[in-house]
């Protein structure tokens, strides 16, 4: 959680000098040249043609999405904030594996489920005084992840989470090189390609102790470490870009991992394997 923190700190300090697409261009060649890598090294890049699955298609669309309107978002918006909309993620997966899955949701998960949307609403504030238009734009993030998560579901087994994910970033970075002509080209210093260097090593490492930590501890257990991610989000927001939250933002971000929690807790009870997100390549 806190390599994806540097991920999300590394594409606001780019956003001084570079636009969306020379993010996604640049910062996702550089995670596309090693996680091909990784893959190469530990021997995950067998039957490329798998790549060609319609469900892959699709969920490589909603990672595209869900890249452009995380960098948008977090041009405009204090880190933190950003952060703790997105914690609607693990209850914004199980609203829709209930909708297009038909898996079965007790009244206290979709009790959780209504009071974490309103912890949203409250960090949101649609209508009063300040409101962050961006936080849509965040809130969109959440819709395609969500929807993204769900469609890993139906991709073949038989190709491995290092190449989908090499694969995705691939495509992020070529839908930002054809982004280009539309949003132009920023003069770049060496500081901005170094700085998207570093911000594709943390989304690498990230990714790898995630997938580590889902693989060899009990899904349950480590699945609730992931609010951590807010605590680092605070921290690192106040430190590099003197962001203090709200008292509105610290109580709907309260609000949301309680809800989210709880609804982890009925799954490890009721002994369900819970869909959670896995490479954030924002």
């Amino acid at each position: 959680m806190a390599a994806f923190v540097v991920n999300d700190i590394c594409t606001k300090l780019a956003l001084a000098d570079a636009n969306v697409a020379q993010i996604m261009a640049i910062r996702n060649l550089f995670s596309t040249l090693l996680l091909l890598g990784i893959a190469a090294f530990v021997g995950a890049l067998r039957s490329p043609a798998k790549l060609t699955s319609g469900t892959l298609t699709l969920r490589t669309l909603f990672d595209i999405g869900a890249t452009i309107s995380y960098i948008v978002a977090l041009g405009y918006m204090p880190l933190a904030n950003a952060s703790a909309i997105f914690q609607a993620m693990p209850l914004a997966v199980t609203l829709g594996a209930a909708l297009f899955y038909r898996e079965t949701v007790g009244w206290r998960r979709w009790t959780a489920i209504t009071v974490g949307f309103a912890g949203v609403l409250i960090i949101v504030r649609p209508g009063a005084e300040g409101f962050n238009i961006y936080s849509l734009y965040v809130l969109a993030c959440v819709v395609f992840s969500a929807g993204r998560d769900l469609l890993t579901r139906r991709v073949p087994k038989g190709i491995p989470a290092l190449m989908i994910s090499a694969s995705t970033a691939a495509a992020v970075s070529l839908t930002g090189w054809l982004m280009i002509p539309f949003w132009g080209w920023e003069p770049l210093h060496g500081r901005d390609v170094a700085i998207m260097a570093v911000s594709s090593v943390a989304i690498a490492i990230g990714y790898i102790c995630i997938v580590e930590a889902m693989r060899g501890g009990d899904i349950g257990f480590v699945s609730p470490f992931r609010y951590t991610i807010l605590i680092f989000a605070i921290v690192f927001g106040l430190l590099i870009f003197d962001e203090v939250p709200d008292t509105a933002t610290l109580i709907g971000a309260t609000i949301v991992v309680g809800s989210g929690g709880y609804s982890l807790y009925r799954e490890r009870k009721r002994g369900r394997r819970t869909t959670m997100p896995r490479a954030q390549v924002h």
